[in-house]
């Protein structure tokens, strides 16, 4: 039997959900989810984070040299005290490569995030095979994200993205979003935003776009559906974040397929098994 929603009944959908099969805690998060499209939570194990964080840090002292003078506290406020916007790509693409070449940097993420991530996407699940870093600089265009949708790129609706900031992100040194109601209604009324330019789009939705407040200790789960980006950073000090996207194992893929751009990470004993079914031939 194949069910079909109206637009009446998504709207339902994203009202207050109780499941007697999900804890208190599980139908908390996922109400607000299916009502915001994100969530923002503590993570768990703040010795993991900040392994990670020094990782980076180490990295990126091998990498600079002589010109690395701050300790690792300051580095990553700071940073646009020591590299300048011209070499900015350069050392973040370095950054990412040599942060990918850790085996234990996959894993590692999916732990600080797993309670929300299971809750929020299911417990067998694939994982994009290299994770992201963001680096803004205050007042620096060079990297900007303007006001989209992942979906509008081949990525698949059924993606979630884990959003790890390094440091205190706030108004324009974060992102923004615009929450899952707004963004299914521009959706459904896309016709008379078609045909803006990506900044006249985002004017015209601005009082509705919120700016993602996120602590060092925190971490965002987002669908990246739903419209979001950034802007410059007004800020006084640099933003570091990771993304890595999480999704289903068994559920549709976009353009970013299986073993190209994802692995699967949590593959349970009997999807192994069926997998591997070989139906006998009489």
């Amino acid at each position: 039997m194949v069910v079909s929603f109206s637009s009446e009944s998504r709207q339902v959908e994203s009202c207050r959900l109780v499941n007697s099969f999900f804890n208190v805690a599980e139908n908390e998060a996922i109400d607000q989810f299916l009502r915001e499209g994100y969530i923002i939570f503590d993570l768990e194990d703040s010795s993991l984070l900040n392994a990670i964080r020094k990782n980076i840090y180490q990295s990126a002292v091998e990498l600079l040299g002589d010109r690395t003078q701050l300790d690792e506290e300051d580095f990553f406020d700071k940073t646009h005290e020591i590299i300048s916007i011209k070499d900015l790509n350069d050392f973040r693409v370095k950054s990412i490569a040599r942060m990918n070449q850790d085996k234990s940097l996959r894993p590692s993420i999916y732990a600080l995030g797993k309670k929300y991530i299971d809750w929020l996407v299911g417990n067998e699940l694939a994982m994009q095979r290299n994770c992201n870093l963001s680096v803004q600089f205050p007042k620096d265009d060079s990297s900007l994200l303007p006001l989209h949708s992942d979906v509008w790129s081949g990525n698949s609706p059924y993606e979630v993205v884990f959003w790890l900031p390094f440091v205190n992100c706030y108004r324009t040194k974060s992102m923004f979003i615009l929450p899952r109601h707004e963004s299914e209604a521009v959706f459904r009324n896309f016709k008379q935003y078609s045909h803006l330019t990506s900044e006249d789009f985002y004017l015209k939705i601005q009082e509705k776009l919120v700016w993602l407040e996120v602590k060092y200790g925190q971490g965002v789960i987002f669908s990246h559906s739903l419209l979001h980006g950034n802007r410059i950073n007004n800020e006084p000090d640099t933003r570091w974040t990771m993304n890595v996207r999480f999704k289903s194992l068994l559920s549709p893929y976009g353009t970013k397929e299986l073993g190209e751009s994802f692995l699967p990470i949590t593959m349970r004993p009997a999807t192994r098994i069926g997998y591997n079914y070989i139906k006998p031939e009489c």
